[in-house]
């Protein structure tokens, strides 16, 4: 039987034509339109945002969202200074009696050795300030002399070459100060009692800080044993490795910055004994505390150790002590810091200077005090974050089921 004309059975082809194969479908070639499109059809869109505007709109609302939690952040933690303040203290103990604490562990028990530490450390902290009030009382009348002598001599060295100021130019400013505090006495008063006030929240806040830092120091361990337990199973490992990433470098800034402060305090100390400049305890504890400051707390502790060296010894030991200003600070930055905190903290001069203005700016000596080793817990603990992603790499199906039957 003949096909039909104009029909054809499957397999067969023209001539002129390709056959085409059983059960394959010929591609059917779209057609351009050329009328009017139609209510149904969809025009194409055209994103006409460039893609680096995109990028940079991304990044600016997530950057957005991240300030505001850190300025919400900032303000509660303003809003709770006193156990802020107090736990930032218990860790910087507990990093410094730690050592010797796991030392004397291993021969008594360990209650028994927190408190032999804390009473070594008192009794050092007591002696040293015991020694700086009697060595004060004990030159206060010949320091009285030398200074008002000295201020003789800085009147007189003002009016002289370069500087040529009218005579008499230290004595009207210190009439001018007493004027100034009696007319001010009323607010000067209130200024004291409110510092009274703030020497009660002092008192706590160290309470605070001994009684938190005893059970850090006795079972700092199954504290953060029992705070991982309180977490999802496939987060342990992570918040572990932070954690004690973030501990490993706040406690060797610690001891780092009290080892370099205490080698600023002994070389200032010997200089200022070698210049026979008067008050040389107190001014070496003052440079050890303003030491614990990077980068500014030293020169401004010089600076007033120049003040006293100008008023008792003269300019040419003022100029000396000035002098050591710049030697202290090239030997900080050069020596002490690369040696004893570069294992521990590694951010450049340029961002601990960043870090300790912000955190004046935001806090004033406190937060000038806080900021570097809160800057250099955070770069610890991202860079932990970004080597164990790295170690671990794309998870894959099987890790998916593995984490799948650990959570069963």
């Amino acid at each position: 039987m003949s096909p039909r004309p104009g029909r054809e059975r499957p397999g067969s082809a023209r001539p002129g034509r390709r056959a085409v194969p059983l059960g394959s479908r010929r591609p059917r070639v779209a057609q351009r339109r050329t009328g009017p499109a139609g209510p149904g059809d969809r025009a194409p869109t055209v994103d006409r945002v460039p893609s680096g505007l995109r990028t940079a709109a991304g990044y600016t609302w997530r950057l957005g969202l991240l300030g505001v939690g850190a300025y919400l952040a900032v303000d509660v933690l303003a809003r709770l200074e006193l156990p802020v303040i107090a736990l930032f203290v218990a860790l910087v103990v507990t990093s410094v009696l730690r050592p010797p604490v796991d030392l004397l562990a291993r021969v008594m028990p360990r209650s028994l050795a927190v408190l032999l530490a804390f009473l070594c450390s008192v009794a050092v902290i007591g002696g040293v300030l015991t020694l700086v009030g009697t060595t004060v009382a004990d030159e206060w009348s010949r320091l009285g002399n030398e200074l008002r002598g000295g201020l003789g001599r800085i009147d007189h060295w003002l009016t002289g070459a370069p500087l040529h100021l009218r005579p008499g130019t230290v004595t009207d400013l210190r009439a001018k100060i007493g004027d100034f505090i009696a007319a001010h006495r009323s607010t000067l008063i209130s200024t004291a009692l409110s510092g009274a006030g703030r020497a009660v929240e002092l008192v706590t806040g160290l309470a605070l800080a001994v009684f938190c830092s005893v059970f850090f120091l006795h079972s700092g361990d199954r504290m953060w044993s029992w705070a991982q337990r309180q977490l999802p199973a496939r987060s342990r490992t992570v918040w572990d490795r932070a954690g004690r990433a973030a501990w490993r470098t706040f406690s060797g800034y610690t001891r780092g910055v009290l080892i370099v402060a205490g080698t600023n305090a002994v070389l200032v100390g010997i200089a200022l004994a070698v210049l026979r400049v008067p008050l040389v305890l107190p001014l070496t504890v003052l440079e050890f505390v303003a030491a614990l400051v990077p980068l500014i707390g030293s020169p401004i502790a010089l600076a007033i150790a120049a003040v006293v060296a100008l008023a008792a010894r003269g300019p040419v030991i003022a100029l000396l002590v000035l002098a050591l200003i710049v030697i202290i600070g090239q030997l900080e930055g050069h020596l002490l810091h690369p040696l004893v905190l570069g294992w521990s903290v590694r951010l450049h001069p340029v961002v601990i200077a960043l870090s300790v203005t912000g955190g004046a700016v935001l806090a004033g000596v406190l937060g000038a005090v806080v900021a570097v080793p809160v800057v250099s817990v955070a770069w610890a603990v991202v860079g932990e974050l970004r080597d164990l992603r790295g170690h671990r790499g794309p998870p894959d199906g099987g890790d998916r089921a593995e984490r799948g039957r650990q959570e069963r």
